[in-house]
């Protein structure tokens, strides 16, 4: 997740906030140079079944 945010920082992109970190995975809020907006996902211990009932 890190890398991918740096990278993308250095490529023009915008960090709209922090990296959260939620029990399924961490969310990276991002945009790019021209206000579009886009996300990195990375799915920890299994994903989305972590919240799943």
């Amino acid at each position: 997740m890190d890398a991918a945010v740096e990278r993308a920082l250095a490529a023009g992109a915008i960090q709209e906030q922090p990296i959260a970190t939620n029990d399924w995975g961490k969310l990276a809020l991002m945009a790019d140079p021209f206000g579009h907006g886009f996300c990195f996902v990375q799915f920890l211990n299994r994903g989305y079944d972590e919240i799943a009932n």
